[in-house]
């Protein structure tokens, strides 16, 4: 499926062709539906509630989203937990690393107080108390009514994180009906999920920030060169396995790409979904630019801006 790009739907469509028929499967659909703008909510719309609870993935929802982001980490007994962190310290009323403790542990842990104290604001007494989420807790509530853009933490971290993932998706039915997109940094778990099912479309995520040196720009994981430095060919070598690239838009607020980098992967055929915006005036211009989604805490934002 991953040999469909965009540049080959983009020109399906411009020739007036149709990119699907009526016996053509939901993953075409979904490329096909890449072909337009994406809101998608980063670990819910964590803006406005504790990042990967109900009440986040609730809200995405109500105020647009396209996509749900999910961060995948491992408990210690092997299941699948959507946390961001590596650690439970700072989004929870826990200690220590997740793969340290058994899904029993971790379910006993307050994953929503936090919010309250760090976000006064935006506080609600029905936050404190929430629970962690196994990604089997959100596929049995949502199933294939919403999609999941699924991030993959590093196969040396996880090294069956990867199989456990594609295993349960197919499962599921969500690679078939066309559910969900697996981001990582890591592209070696990238190409794990590639060979495991080259069906599931794949984004390459990117940090670029400044070099040791001082001389310029560097991407964290060497996927890339600079973005000044980077070519056709850095490009097409992420689109050999990935569907999208995700870039982060600045780094101590300096912007690190520009619309050139945004025109060039689009012209390798890649997606660009720039992470994580939660500014309007930022929002305005990388739509400018014409990327092809976004990552934000705020979808409600987004979402009037691009209507």
């Amino acid at each position: 499926m991953n040999n469909v790009s965009r540049l080959s739907i983009t020109a399906l469509l411009a020739l007036g062709a149709t990119p699907f028929t009526a016996q053509a499967d939901a993953l075409e659909q979904q490329l096909a539906d890449l072909q337009n703008f994406q809101i998608i909510a980063h670990r819910g719309a964590s803006g406005h509630a504790p990042e990967h609870t109900w009440a986040a993935y609730e809200q995405a929802r109500d105020m647009g989203a396209d996509y749900l982001e999910l961060d995948l980490h491992m408990s210690a007994d092997g299941r699948l937990i959507v946390i961001h962190d590596e650690t439970l310290d700072r989004t929870t009323d826990g200690e220590g690393k997740v793969k340290e403790h058994s899904l029993e542990a971790l379910k006993a842990l307050d994953a929503g107080a936090w919010f309250n104290e760090a976000n006064p604001e935006r506080a609600d007494e029905a936050y404190a108390g929430a629970q962690l989420l196994t990604l089997d807790d959100v596929i049995d509530r949502y199933g294939s009514d919403v999609r999941y853009y699924i991030e993959t933490k590093s196969p040396e971290r996880y090294p069956e994180l990867q199989r456990a993932l594609v295993e349960t998706l197919e499962a599921e039915g969500l690679v078939s009906s066309g559910s969900v997109i697996i981001q990582s940094f890591s592209r070696d778990s990238l190409q794990q999920v590639h060979k495991l099912n080259a069906d599931i479309p794949l984004v390459q995520l990117v940090w670029y920030s400044p070099a040791e040196d001082g001389d310029g720009l560097t991407e964290w994981t060497g996927v890339t060169p600079a973005p000044a430095d980077i070519t056709d060919a850095d490009f097409q070598a992420i689109a050999d396995y990935a569907v999208g690239i995700g870039p982060n838009v600045v780094y101590d607020g300096a912007e690190v790409i520009d619309a050139s980098f945004v025109e060039q992967a689009q012209q390798n055929g890649l997606l660009v979904h720039p992470y994580t915006i939660n500014d309007p005036e930022q929002m305005q211009r990388l739509l400018d630019w014409g990327v092809d989604g976004m990552f934000t805490n705020f979808p409600d934002r987004l979402n009037t801006i691009v209507e």
